[in-house]
Order: C-alpha cells, then sequence, then structure tokens
C-alpha cells in the first residue's frame, strides 16, 4: 500500500528549508490536462497567509495526459548518453501509474524559473530526483482517482489503478485516465510533500528494462545531436586559439583569409584570460565547414609570448621529484604518529605513483548554434551539461542579462564532465554577434584534443609500515599536484578523508603543489579517477608486505576504524564513506568472481581487486586479465559489484553505465595521455601518429578487440535511498587491472598508461 514520504535532507537532496513545492493543474482544450509542479518560496506563502497576494509562481509542467490517454512527460535534464532522459520519467510514470506504452517524452529547454537542478554531472540526478519526480506522478494519480470518484459517486478509497485505468471493483465501471482527465482538472491538487507513494513492491516500471528514449533515431541517424542543428540562414564557424593556453594574437593574415571560397567573415577576437570561458583566437565563418577548413589551413597567426610556454610535462616530472626531496608545503590530514610508528614498524613499503594528464575525448566534438534575435536576445542550441553556467557566461561575454539568453538544449554525443565547460557557448554567441549572422561553431578533432578543460596528472610518494601481526600501523602520502598556495588547480586537489584515512592509527595526508597554465577540470568520476589508482595500488602493496590476501587485508582495515578526534557534523556523516557497506561490496565481489581460485590460475593469468567510495555509490571490481610474454595485456573478465541503494531503477541503462565505465577505464589505462611541450599539448587526434623523435602524437581509444567478453555486473541491494552509477563504477577498474597484471607477471604498475611499461616476462 502507498504510504506518506517525508521530506528527506541532507545527501538525497530532496528536502527543502526554504521553498515549498506545489502542484497545480491546467485544463487542456479537448478534454486533456496539464500537470505542473513548483516551488515557492516560503516567505510568499506567509504573505498569502497574511492576504497579501503572492506573484504567479513559475510552472514546470511534468505531465500532459489527452483524451486519447497519451501521457507526456518532460525530462528537464540534458542527456549526454548516460540515460536520464528515460530515467527520471520513470520515477514520474510508476508513481502515476500508467502504461509505459503510452508514455511520450519530451526534453525540456533549459528555464531556471521552471526547472530546478537542470544539470548533467556528479551522478546526482538519481538522489536529487528520487523523490520530488515521484511526488509529481503520485499526485497526478490522486487527482485522476479523485475525478473518477466525483463522477461515479464513490469514495476514492474503493477505487484502483493500473497502467491508466481506474476500476471500480464493486460495479465493474473501469476508465482511462484521458476520459478523466477534463474533471481531474477541476481537482485540487494535493500537497505534494503529504502524498501517499508507492510500496517498491508495488513497482511496475521502476526495477524494469526500459530501452532507451529515442534509440531507433540515434541507430538510425537521424539528426538529433547538438552537430546536427540547422536554424535559417545559418553559417558556419571555426575558431583558431594559440596552443600555448591564454597567449593572444600578435598578427593574422585575414586579408588573405577573407578572400578564400565560402568564407564570409574572419576576425581577430581579444579574448579573456578566464581558460574556461572566451580565450583569445582568429575566427573564420562562412557558408561552408569545409570550406572554412581549408581556408584555416592558409591562416597564419603570430601569438604573443604567454608565461605558460615554458610549462611541461618534464618540467611536471622534474618538480615532483624536488617536492619529494623536501619537505611538504603543508599537510592536510595528520592522525598519531606517523613519524615514530614507521620507525618501529616490521616492514616498510616504499613506492612513487604517477598519471598522465587525459583528455575526455567526446566522440562529438564540442559545438553549439547562436543566434542573435531582433529583439536583442540571443538563443543558442546547446549540449551543455551545465546550462544555467553557460547561459550566465553568454550573458557576461556579451553584455546581457541571464534572462536574455535563450537555451535549448539539445542531446549530446558524450560528455564525462567536458561539457560542465562552456567555452564553446561563450565562442558561438561572441561569434554570432560579431558576424551578425546566425552561426554553427564545430571544433575540428585537433581543437577538441588540444583545449580540453584537461583531467590533471599527479604524482604520490607513498611510505607505509606493517607490524609484526601484518596490520597497516603507519600510513603517508606525499601528493605532488598543481595549484597555488593553499588552492588546487580544478580536479587537481585530494581530500583529508582518502581512504585509508580513519583505519590507520599513524597517518599523515601531505601535499606540495606547482604552478598550472594548462586548463584543467572534472573527467568522470573526478580526482576519484585518477586518486583511485595510486591509493589502492599501493594498498595491494602492503597487502603483500603483510602477507595478506588484498581482499581479506582490506576487510580487515575496514572494521578496525579510527574514532574520530572530535564530533562530525551532519553533513560530514552524510559525506563519509560507510565501512560497512564497502565490507558488503567486497565480500560479494569476493563471491561472485571464485576469488579463492585465483591460487590455480595458469602463469601469466592473474586477477586483481579495489574498490571506491565516490559520489555516493560503493563499487568493488575484480579483474581477470593475461598477459602474454611479450608483455600485451587481455582483459579476460571484469566482475563489477555495485551498492547503490535500494532500487536499480532501469537495469538495462544501470549495466551499460557500468559497463561503459569499466570499458572508459581501461581505454584510460592502456594508452591515453596527453603530454605538453613548450606549454602546447602534443596530442593531436585519435590516428596513430608519432613525432620525428618517436613520441606519440596520439590518444588512442580503446579498440573492439581489447574489450573483454564479459563483464558482469552485480548489485547488492541496501536500505538506503538510490544514488546515481555513471560515476562510482569507474574508480575500482584500473587498479583491480594493475593488481592481475601483478599476480600475473610480478611486476608492479606505478605508472600510467601501460604502453610506457615493459610488461615482458619469462
Amino acid at each position: 500500500m502507498a504510504t506518506p514520504i517525508k521530506p528527506e535532507h541532507g545527501a538525497n537532496g530532496a528536502g527543502v528549508s526554504s521553498r515549498r513545492d506545489f502542484l497545480k493543474v491546467t485544463a487542456l482544450a479537448g478534454g486533456g490536462i496539464l500537470l505542473a509542479s513548483y516551488a515557492e518560496p516560503l516567505e510568499a506563502i506567509t504573505r498569502l497567509g497574511a492576504g497579501t497576494p503572492a506573484a504567479d509562481p513559475s510552472l514546470s509542467a511534468f505531465i500532459r495526459i489527452t483524451a486519447d490517454n497519451i501521457v507526456t512527460i518532460t525530462a528537464k535534464n540534458p542527456e549526454i548518453g548516460q540515460g536520464i532522459k528515460t530515467m527520471l520519467p520513470m520515477l514520474i510514470a510508476e508513481e502515476l501509474d500508467v502504461d509505459w506504452a503510452n508514455v511520450r517524452i519530451e526534453q525540456a529547454d533549459f528555464d531556471p524559473t521552471r526547472y530546478p537542478a537542470q544539470v548533467a554531472g556528479g551522478s546526482t540526478a538519481t538522489p536529487t530526483n528520487w523523490i520530488p519526480q515521484r511526488r509529481v506522478g503520485a499526485a497526478g494519480r490522486q487527482m485522476i482517482l479523485a475525478a473518477a470518484a466525483k463522477e461515479w459517486n464513490v469514495p476514492v478509497g474503493e477505487l484502483t489503478t493500473a497502467k491508466g485505468v481506474v476500476s471500480h471493483a464493486a460495479s465493474g465501471k473501469t476508465a482511462t485516465y484521458g476520459t478523466l482527465a477534463a474533471t481531474a482538472a477541476t481537482m485540487t491538487p494535493p500537497a505534494l510533500d503529504a502524498v501517499p507513494l508507492k510500496d517498491p513492491k508495488q513497482f511496475t516500471i521502476i526495477g524494469t528494462r526500459k530501452k532507451t528514449v529515442g534509440i531507433r533515431d540515434i541507430t538510425t541517424g537521424k539528426p538529433i545531436f547538438g552537430i546536427d542543428v540547422t536554424v535559417p540562414n545559418m553559417h558556419y564557424a571555426t575558431f583558431v586559439k594559440a596552443p600555448v593556453y591564454a597567449a593572444k594574437v600578435k598578427s593574422a593574415n585575414l586579408d588573405l583569409i577573407k578572400q578564400q571560397p565560402g568564407v564570409t567573415h574572419a576576425f581577430v577576437v581579444d579574448g579573456t584570460d578566464n581558460l574556461a570561458g572566451l580565450k583569445a583566437g582568429v575566427a573564420i565563418v562562412g557558408t561552408n565547414w569545409w570550406l572554412l577548413q581549408q581556408a584555416r589551413k592558409k591562416l597564419v597567426v603570430t601569438w604573443a609570448d604567454h608565461p605558460t610556454s615554458q610549462q611541461s610535462s618534464a618540467v611536471f616530472a622534474a618538480k615532483a621529484k624536488e617536492f619529494f626531496a623536501a619537505p611538504a608545503h603543508r599537510t592536510i590530514r595528520s592522525d598519531g604518529d606517523f613519524d615514530s610508528a614507521i620507525k618501529n614498524a616490521k616492514k616498510v613499503v616504499e613506492a612513487e605513483y604517477s598519471y598522465p594528464f587525459i583528455n575526455h575525448a567526446t566522440l562529438e566534438p564540442q559545438n553549439c548554434t547562436a543566434r542573435m534575435n531582433a529583439d536583442g536576445t540571443c538563443e543558442m542550441w546547446t549540449t551543455s551539461q551545465t546550462p544555467q553556467g553557460g547561459r550566465a557566461l553568454v550573458a557576461q561575454t556579451l553584455g546581457l542579462k541571464e534572462d536574455q539568453v535563450v537555451m535549448h538544449m539539445m542531446r549530446a554525443g558524450g560528455g564525462f564532465g567536458r561539457r560542465l565547460y562552456n567555452e564553446p557557448l561563450a565562442e558561438t554567441a561572441f561569434i554570432a554577434r560579431e558576424a551578425k549572422v546566425p552561426v554553427k561553431l564545430i571544433w575540428t578533432r585537433e581543437d577538441d584534443m588540444q583545449h580540453d578543460q584537461f583531467r590533471p596528472g599527479g604524482f604520490h610518494k607513498f611510505t607505509a609500515g606493517v607490524d609484526a601481526n601484518g596490520k597497516l600501523i603507519a600510513f603517508r602520502n606525499h601528493f605532488a599536484t598543481f595549484g597555488q598556495g593553499e588552492r588546487f588547480a580544478s580536479s587537481a586537489d585530494i581530500g583529508p578523508g582518502e581512504y585509508p584515512a580513519r583505519f590507520v592509527p599513524n597517518l599523515k595526508l601531505d601535499v606540495s603543489v606547482m604552478p598550472l597554465g594548462v586548463p584543467t577540470g572534472a573527467l568522470r568520476a573526478p580526482r576519484s579517477n585518477a586518486l583511485s589508482f595510486a591509493f589502492q595500488g599501493f594498498i595491494d602493496e602492503c597487502a603483500e608486505a603483510a602477507g595478506q590476501d588484498p581482499i581479506q587485508f582490506r576487510i580487515d582495515m575496514l572494521k578496525s576504524e579510527i574514532p574520530a578526534t572530535q564530533p562530525l557534523t551532519p553533513q560530514q556523516q552524510a559525506g563519509q564513506m560507510d565501512a560497512q557497506r564497502v565490507i558488503g561490496i567486497l565480500e560479494m565481489a569476493r563471491d561472485v568472481s571464485g576469488w579463492s581460485k585465483r591460487g590455480n590460475l595458469p602463469k601469466g593469468t592473474g586477477m586483481g581487486v579495489a574498490f571506491y567510495f565516490s559520489h555516493r555509490g560503493y563499487f568493488a571490481e575484480v579483474v581477470q586479465a593475461t598477459v602474454s610474454k611479450a608483455g600485451e595485456v587481455k582483459v579476460d573478465k571484469v566482475w563489477a559489484v555495485g551498492d547503490v541503494g535500494s532500487e536499480i531503477i532501469n537495469p538495462n541503462h544501470a549495466e551499460q553505465q557500468v559497463q561503459g565505465a569499466v570499458l572508459d577505464a581501461m581505454g584510460q589505462a592502456y594508452g591515453q595521455e596527453v603530454t605538453f611541450t613548450a606549454g602546447k599539448a602534443d596530442q593531436q587526434n585519435f590516428s596513430p601518429a608519432t613525432t620525428a623523435s618517436g613520441s606519440a602524437t596520439n590518444f588512442p581509444l580503446l579498440r573492439i578487440k581489447q574489450a573483454p567478453p564479459v563483464v558482469e555486473v552485480h548489485w547488492k541491494k541496501t536500505t538506503f535511498s538510490p544514488t546515481g552509477i555513471g560515476e562510482p563504477a569507474m574508480p575500482p577498474l584500473i587498479p583491480a587491472l594493475m593488481g592481475a597484471i601483478f599476480q600475473a607477471t610480478g611486476k608492479r604498475v606505478r605508472q600510467l598508461p601501460l604502453s610506457k611499461v615493459d610488461l615482458k616476462w619469462s
């Protein structure tokens, strides 16, 4: 039976303290109904209670039911391939109790007054919308029931619903939602915060496999992505930026470029110093994108000097070595007495780990379409993951008010965090205004590769000690990363709670930072995607020094939590890793993978394990891999075990998200890196290429032949509210793979990518 759900607070984000959610109904011509939720500040409600009229609320129209019993549900968040356009409407449809076959889904435009939290990032969609979206559907169902009760003159309690039909068992009467919609539009909406929600045992849509909305259009090549947009009188644009980030244009042969076929405009953009905003460069506009690329080849730009040109990958590595030979800049966590404990350790383990900068490598390159309208507004078609930030950046760039920027959200061909950053929007809007024509800007693959907001590299020096009983008693990490003073570069940071913090009695986390002029940002499972390789890899080394099984070593540590030195706030507690949940997924991973039999594997084949907690999700993964004597790595199988709460909303997408995360991480492990020479990114494209000196200038994606035959996904359901999946499944894969390589070859991998590591064995 349905039970009232109280507002939730904290990590799930369903509760509100300054706003209250309401439902509003509108009758449609032809007998339909429009259901919309809106949030009104509590102070406005207070004014209304005192007799002062409140302003007309802005509505977020989520449900439209027409007389033919077709139910149209609005998907509010950006769709970047994660399946959110399918999942969020499933929550509404479940509580509305309709037939999924009769559901149609529409993508909302960006409108912060109507739709809160229109963002794709951080695996936040599920925890943020789990309760609010269900409430909207449940309220709609209550109004339909009230309409049937009124028309049939029976108590609501005698009515039931199923697949968009209301039934009254005693009289045998039935009616579709469509036929009741007009009457429902006259009913008083129920309070959203008290509407009864289904018991999970009643779910008929949540927990079932649903195909991706629009999958037929995707597979048949329909123009539905941002790169496909066309508008009347649209021109194309290409934008050439300095290879050294933020360098200005000193001179350019614009006269020659303007004479090239298809070119209508060519001009210098002064830009700003914002590495995530409008940078300096040369814009070329014309009637044909291919002709623009031919003109671009003739462009000669002299770039002004810039201090970033002194930076390079070799300089970064040398600076890290200097840091490791000197006292750290600062300590972000210190428990117990590391110095004394390490002196008394039975065994001391030391190792240095490093990982490179990498590119997001979305298959659809960055693009945007913009048009300046006669009313002074800028209209945009965008694949941004953060349209709110994109609108603000465009408004700032053009000197407009934010409400003068209109954003249409298009499906994106991959995001992975790249589209959290909105430089392409600022570039397109600026070029469209200057050229005085609608413009579609498409970055070339080379633009995309060399002007990313890169995942930053990093360097770690670990020292640990185990006692005679095989217990880890001392642990230190000196992290050499990027930033200035106590401010880290974007996504180059580390927190004081990084595991094994809380589980080692004498622990020290130190940090030293070097300046960086390269733009960096969040990539799928930001920070965690890199830190997991280093920390979990070194934990494996500690387990070996202790003479213990890697899984049991972790479980034993997790059972020995060090009490906090001071009470934690509820927010701090909500963000902490739950040791019992980690133990649960490790034990399940051990069981489903047949871990106990790994000693029977043939020579050259091994199994490795790792776990990670990130973005509210818990994953443990076991990898079985075979390494040929020539050093070629082949992943045989992956077992992934996730604890993301009580419900898997769409098992189809959930499994695909985990499998995609595994393959994404494998690609990073095998050969992906971005290196810098004289401040410039060396890598240019996906296709193989090398410089005259033999260094790689390509960024290889994982090939089908490299993918494992099976990525087996398991769920450990718990009583916690559901959380996201897109990011937490990625971090454990790489360290688990490195553990498998160690068992297969006896070689520890402490540097990525694998293409730089000699894994030959005999």
